[in-house]
């Protein structure tokens, strides 16, 4: 008898364990739906990155005589979930069972298990093979650890893959890690390659057309649009990478420059996160750019850091911990999420120029997401939800399992360090050697206090006196809050003063732009 098998739209490979097994009577259900699109405001080129990429995964799949059940999103009959599109397709069909590879957001999941009560049926749910590490194998190696640090992590996940390893079982160059050499502040003359720039087909241009009549009043902008859609496209700009960003990449990863959103960074998350691009493969290109000469081992190595440690770990530890994971405030932190996040209105040249990016890319990278735009909301205390609600709209690689981890574990400390050993905090000292941002911004990087000074100046230090009963005892922060001890009173309420009065100052930003954060009632959205 035939079997269903629904692929999501972050699923999209003909390797998906949804498909494996695949038989000629078996039909793929695909469909856009609205609890899918819109449970979240998510940023309208994600919507359309998607869209597009599904359009296109199906006629690859029709091509080779599958038979595939696509449901697009202004179907009149289109049922406005997953579970409604499962339904309508088990009623006019003869199936025996319905398979899904796992998902990758908790509450999708928890619905997807009770779905047999749903449409009496069985659902087989198959574990995502596209990870390295399954959730067992992370299990395994969390237990018993008072910490989960992403480098020790990586190693095990270096040592599985062969990944930079010599024969020996060592790494390659000698070390595990070339961090210390990514950090290279921007410097004059650095000329980073365009970003790709893809066509748009029919397909596109149709879902183009419908983000723009049916998500008119979520954020960000639609036009230009120039992502991947298909494999073969991402594979392109994997390409482009290697050849072009690779050899720059390690060196200037940190480094931010005004009109340079991109500067040599792959962009290719998203493409690897919604299934277009294998992690794998990515990893053995870049190696193979190493041993071919092509590109430095630092670059090569921060690049497969990103994949199989970061990436890999935040997974693990996201699966491990949920749901609790997703209510700790370790800072007690409560106050509105800025206007700003979605207008991109503010004086303060980092943070408009990384919004500005957002907002015209759905990308910023990732220390314009950590160090500009995560350090502020953590320096004001910026309450969880609204800041990972919004991490999780505006980029078109976000999706909680990645998002979820790093916002509220790297960024804002909200985990009170299951994740990393301290709060990634810092003045605008930070900014101003890793960008030029400060050099055209109206305030002055090297003032601590007044109407001129840089606000993370001030906040920084508000921040540390604010939450000092939490992190005092935190061994990674004696120093600092020695010199916090060593400050004068005066210092110390010039700062408490120039803090409060921002603060004042500080719109928040409206419920327009929320479905979850201020929803009063959760379960109107799963």
């Amino acid at each position: 008898m035939a079997v269903l098998r629904l692929v999501l739209g972050d699923q999209l490979t003909r390797n998906i364990s949804a498909l494996h097994g695949l038989d000629d009577g078996d039909m793929v259900l695909m469909a856009e739906v609205r609890s899918e699109a819109s449970y979240v405001k998510h940023h309208k080129k994600k919507i359309a990155f998607l869209f597009s990429a599904m359009r296109h995964f199906a006629g690859q799949l029709r091509d080779k005589g599958i038979n595939v059940s696509y449901r697009e999103y202004d179907d009149r009959n289109n049922a406005s979930s997953l579970l409604g599109e499962v339904k309508a397709a088990v009623s006019a069909d003869d199936f025996e069972a319905v398979i899904v590879t796992e998902p990758g957001e908790y509450r999708l999941l928890m619905e997807m298990q009770n779905w047999p009560d749903d449409i009496d049926m069985p659902v087989h749910i198959r574990p995502d093979h596209r990870f390295i590490a399954d959730h067992a194998e992370f299990a395994k190696w969390a237990d018993g650890r008072k910490q989960y640090r992403m480098e020790f992590f990586y190693r095990e996940m270096r040592r599985k893959t062969g990944i930079l390893m010599t024969g020996d079982g060592e790494p390659e160059g000698g070390e595990w890690n070339y961090d210390q050499e990514n950090r290279k502040p921007p410097k004059e003359g650095l000329n980073p390659p365009p970003s790709s720039n893809f066509s748009v087909d029919e397909v596109t241009e149709a879902v183009l057309d419908l983000v723009e009549r049916e998500f008119d009043d979520h954020f960000g902008d639609l036009r230009p649009f120039n992502m991947a859609v298909t494999d073969k496209q991402a594979e392109a700009a994997l390409t482009r990478f290697i050849d072009r960003g690779l050899p720059w990449f390690g060196d200037y990863q940190d480094a931010m420059v005004s009109e340079q959103p991109f500067m040599y960074h792959s962009l290719i998350s998203a493409y690897i996160n919604a299934g277009l691009l294998d992690p794998l493969r990515c990893c053995e290109r870049a190696v193979a750019a190493y041993h071919d000469g092509h590109a430095p081992l630092n670059a090569v190595e921060g690049f497969v850091r990103q994949i199989i440690g970061w990436r890999e770990f935040v997974r693990g530890l996201y699966w491990l911990k949920m749901p609790e994971y997703a209510a700790l405030n370790e800072l007690d932190a409560d106050r509105p999420l800025p206007e700003f996040y979605w207008t991109g209105e503010t004086d303060m040249a980092c943070l408009a120029d990384a919004v500005r990016n957002t907002k015209q890319y759905a990308y910023a990278h990732h220390i314009q997401r950590l160090m500009v735009l995560g350090n502020f909301a953590l320096l004001t205390g910026v309450a969880p939800d609204e800041i990972n609600e919004w991490f999780l709209v505006v980029y078109a690689d976000a999706y909680e399992w990645v998002e979820l981890p790093n916002v509220h574990g790297m960024a804002i400390y909200a985990d009170g360090g299951v994740l990393g050993s301290k709060p990634y905090a810092s003045s605008g000292k930070y900014i101003d050697r890793m960008s030029n941002y400060c050099t055209a911004c109206p305030y002055d990087v090297k003032a601590g206090t007044g109407d001129n000074a840089c606000p993370f100046n001030y906040l920084y230090w508000d921040f540390l006196m604010r939450n000092e009963d939490s992190l005092r005892n935190n061994q990674r922060m004696g120093m600092i809050y020695s010199t916090l001890r060593k400050m004068d009173a005066a210092k110390r309420d010039a700062i408490r003063t120039s803090a409060s009065e921002f603060f004042d100052n500080l719109q928040p930003s409206s419920d327009h732009w929320y479905v979850r954060a201020r929803s009063t009632d959760q379960t109107a959205i799963s």
